[in-house]
């Protein structure tokens, strides 16, 4: 009885595997828009999908001004560019973005790994129809304790706030609120940050 209630089961896994292989669809590959450099150049993130359905992502060059651009794409491979970066003078709005990511107001938020005030990039917030906000300028503090050169996504976290690094020389972590107030929380080689803003050149820590 116990061979034959084994033999059952194992027919039954066969039938249901055999019914998988049926109704799944086949997987195919489509090609959804080929970047020209007028509407961007080397996508530099994944896609994230807004509130409304459409993915949203960032080229790392191309664009009006080729320092990158904003961009959304509907699941049919409708394709729109939001922004181009260097629209502002002295490319004040940065360039070069890097990964998106959604905030929990339905906007998206990220960096720039070049560009703004101080030529150290910038971290900014663009609403799904493309009106795009600087909220905090790097290096912008004495000695460039905010850190310069933000590398990677930002997070945001359960308390609101989003979390990200910068690059330049050891590197930082840090936290801003979705209005651009920003805290660095650590200094790599802290023994750097021991010493007096004053005594450092611009740009060391």
């Amino acid at each position: 009885m116990k061979k034959l209630g084994l033999w059952k089961i194992a027919s039954i896994v066969a039938v249901f595997c055999v019914a998988m292989s049926i109704v799944s669809p086949a997987q195919t590959f489509k090609v959804l828009v080929d970047f020209n450099d007028t509407d961007g150049a080397y996508p530099t993130s994944p896609l994230v999908q807004g509130l409304d359905g459409n993915f949203y992502g960032a080229t790392g060059l191309g664009g009006a001004n080729f320092d990158g651009t904003i961009f959304k794409i509907s699941a049919t491979g409708t394709l729109t560019t939001l922004y181009s970066f260097c629209s502002e003078s002295d490319c004040a709005d940065g360039y070069g973005p890097s990964a998106l990511v959604l905030g929990t107001d339905g906007n998206f938020y990220g960096t720039t790994g070049g560009g703004g005030a101080t030529s150290d990039g910038t971290a900014f917030k663009i609403t799904p129809q493309g009106m795009l906000t600087t909220l905090h300028t790097f290096c912008s503090e004495t000695g460039c304790r905010d850190g310069s050169l933000p590398v990677g996504p930002l997070v945001q976290a359960s308390d609101g706030n989003f979390y990200g690094t910068t690059d330049s020389n050891a590197g930082t972590v840090f936290k801003m609120t979705p209005q651009g107030a920003l805290t660095t929380l650590y200094y790599f080689c802290s023994r750097r940050a021991a010493l007096t803003a004053t005594s450092l050149p611009r740009g060391w820590l």
